[in-house]
């Protein structure tokens, strides 16, 4: 068995345990999850003024980003929303204000209408299943964030990748390939920490 064989049978069962335990995670938080995590974020991430911040429509038991977004928006800051363009391809990202209406997307995702942006985001949150501390991620295998993040750090040095988070989705280490892009951030309800 190859190396690559080797991680991709890693991270698919690490992916099962670390679905069933964000899960369990979502359940015992409750709804309160997402303020705690919007005001870890707000209290320790310094922003550009009149950032741009791409989040995500949460979907099953992600950790949610909307009342962060909202509260980013009520200060002056530009949001955006991620939408798949074409299979394989980065992903776009569309213009978002709290209560305009989502679509239906591929993988049970909600996405926004509208032109792509040109602007390259200051910072994108970042949906996962596990992370650790030296900012590696474990997503859902699609290679959608890991091709985006790297584009956009092509375009601008100091962009952020700001993962989300239960505090109960960190792991000791998680195996990583040669294309796997690394966080810089990530937040939870705990706490808001600089990785790597």
């Amino acid at each position: 068995m190859s190396l690559d064989q080797t991680s991709a049978a890693q991270k698919s069962a690490l992916r099962r345990a670390a679905r069933e335990r964000r899960a369990q995670a979502a359940q015992e938080a409750g709804g309160e999850a997402a303020a705690r995590l919007a005001a870890q974020f707000f209290a320790h991430v310094r922003l550009r003024p009149k950032s741009l911040i791409a989040g995500y429509a949460a979907i099953n038991s992600e950790a949610d980003p909307l009342p962060l977004l909202v509260e980013a928006a009520g200060l002056g800051h530009s949001c955006a929303l991620p939408r798949i363009a074409l299979e394989g391809a980065p992903l776009d990202f569309v213009a978002w204000r709290p209560g305009d209406p989502l679509t239906a997307g591929p993988f049970g995702t909600r996405e926004p209408e509208g032109p792509p942006l040109s602007r390259v985001p200051d910072i994108v949150l970042v949906p996962m299943l596990a992370f650790d501390a030296r900012g590696h991620r474990l997503g859902y295998g699609g290679g959608y964030y890991d091709r985006t993040l790297a584009l956009l750090r092509a375009a601008d040095a100091e962009f952020l990748a700001i993962g989300l988070a239960f505090a109960v989705q960190e792991a000791d280490a998680l195996p990583a390939d040669r294309f796997d892009q690394k966080l810089d951030w990530v937040v939870t309800e705990r706490e808001a920490r600089k990785l790597g």
